[in-house]
């Protein structure tokens, strides 16, 4: 008889991305080795996302691909659709339903840890326990813009957070667990004393052994950093996440992540249709957006700075190539793309392409974002604000330090990411405006889309996210990448000998 799969609870689980990692780990015989018994988020839409691909993993195929049904749910992601799909699946939907729990953590509060205890009741093989509180008060970024108020990481509830986690460990006493945070969590400091310390000391208390994934024997708190980009994941993702091990379950010592090829921007982006952006101001709306464009490399090539990457500004002034719709809903294979396995494998040679549609800017920033990419494929390096034609510069006070011959803090808002490299953190940033977060192509002149977002998170393109845009876009940069996710599930299936 087949082992059964490991329960997992999921906890500040967002859209999902830890959760679909595990889930995605099979045995000799391709079955799953674990199985989310519980997943907890608080923000209403990344609930919703977390339910619906808890009720698509329960409906996929035996060969991992998804119904029919799906797909045209996918095609056409309208409330009828939704209800079509939840009448015909019903035990599915109750079930994803009942998996995907929204509610709000607190320390003090036993509300789902009691929850877990039930559901857990009777079992008695190996659990696990996943997630990572919200890590914005540890963000080494959050904590510059801060400075002027000194007590304020004391008082953020969100760094008290991990306490709910530590709960579930004390009471559940998961078999293994693994809690990743942002890289801001070994320098923060609580009311004078280091927080990493006191979480590693609140672990050794409950029982448990800390391990690293990039080294089986960790000397310091750099140890637990682990690097996207180095493991498959086309981003420059930096993240402290923690392999936790209950104390006489096993005494070898867990494996560790395998390096992988570097894999680019490019690489994944690359051969995505081509779209274009659009105008955000009522006062453009009925502007021919590739006249504009034209017009913008024209004036750039009036200028030294423009002159220096006239090369690349050419071809867009000529007015060629320039993409005319704001969307594409299907995507050609992708030879190329070293992840289309991946990102394409649920879809069943379906070429259903989602929610990748350019945001509107404005017309000022769409020269920038001209610039900018013209600039970064000439010199192989993103511009900061030194770089630009003082008519781009934008107008505000941190970037009049620019004329001023001063410092300007934040010189790289207007960020490019290059096709030849891994991308930056996408970060829940993202979802205020896209100035870090620049398409390579400037024939395309925008941001990046949520479907290019969640690829270089690493999520398949059938991983559909619920709720408006920005709600999409914070819910692809609060997440954990799923790619990453199998391979630390992978190490922790090995250490429970499954």
């Amino acid at each position: 008889m087949p082992d059964q799969p490991i329960p997992v609870i999921d906890l500040f689980a967002g859209p999902g991305g830890m959760g679909e990692g595990f889930s995605s780990v099979r045995d000799k015989d391709g079955l799953p080795v674990f199985r989310i018994m519980m997943s907890v988020e608080m923000e209403r839409t990344a609930h919703e996302t977390l339910r619906l691909r808890a009720f698509a993993r329960k409906i996929m195929n035996a060969d991992g691909v998804l119904p029919k049904e799906y797909l045209d749910f996918l095609e056409a992601p309208t409330e009828s659709n939704l209800g079509f799909l939840q009448e015909k699946y019903t035990d599915e939907w109750d079930a994803a339903d009942t998996e995907a729990v929204q509610g709000t953590l607190k320390d003090g509060d036993d509300t789902y840890v009691n929850m877990a205890v039930e559901r857990l009741k009777g079992y008695h093989g190996p659990v696990v326990l996943i997630g990572g509180p919200p890590c914005q008060a540890y963000s080494l970024v959050g904590r510059a813009r801060r400075t002027h108020d000194k007590d304020l990481l004391e008082r953020d509830v969100k760094q008290t957070l991990y306490k709910c986690y530590l709960r579930f460990i004390e009471v559940i006493r998961p078999t293994a667990f693994v809690m990743e945070n942002v890289k801001g969590l070994l320098s923060a400091k609580n009311f004078g004393e280091g927080v990493f310390g006191h979480i590693s000391a609140d672990m050794e208390a409950l029982g448990y052994e800390l391990h690293s994934f990039v080294t089986d024997a960790p000397e310091m708190p750099h140890d637990f950093i682990v690097r996207a980009d180095r493991y498959g994941v086309p981003q420059a993702r930096h993240r402290v996440i923690l392999f936790g091990t209950r104390k006489g379950e096993n005494s070898a010592v867990p494996g560790t992540l395998i390096a992988k090829p570097v894999i680019t921007v490019g690489q994944v982006l690359g051969q995505m249709p081509r779209i274009r952006s659009g105008f955000s101001a009522r006062a453009h709306t009925d502007m021919d957006w590739g006249g504009y464009v034209s017009a913008a490399a024209k004036r750039l090539l009036a200028t030294p700075e423009g002159k220096a990457i006239s090369k690349q500004l050419e071809t867009v002034a000529e007015g060629r190539l320039l993409p005319s719709a704001q969307r594409a809903d299907r995507i050609c294979q992708e030879k190329d793309n070293p992840l289309s396995g991946w990102y394409r494998g649920h879809l069943g040679g379906s070429d259903i392409l989602t929610e990748h549609v350019s945001r509107n800017h404005m017309a000022s920033d769409l020269d920038r974002y001209l610039y900018c990419a013209a600039f970064a494929q000439h010199f192989d390096r993103s511009a900061k604000l030194y770089d630009f034609p003082r008519a781009l510069l934008p107008n505000h006070r941190n970037a009049a330090g620019v004329t001023e011959g001063k410092v300007v803090v934040f010189a790289d808002r207007f960020h490019v990411q290059q096709a030849d490299m891994p991308s930056t953190t996408v970060t829940s940033h993202i979802s205020k405006d896209g100035h870090y977060f620049i398409h390579p192509d400037p024939s395309q002149c925008r941001s990046l889309t949520v479907r290019e977002a969640a690829r270089l998170q690493t999520f398949p393109d059938d991983y559909f996210f619920m709720g408006n845009r920005t709600d999409q876009y914070r819910q692809v940069g609060n997440a954990v990448p799923p790619l990453l996710a199998l391979q630390l599930a992978r190490i922790v299936a090995e250490w429970l000998d499954r």
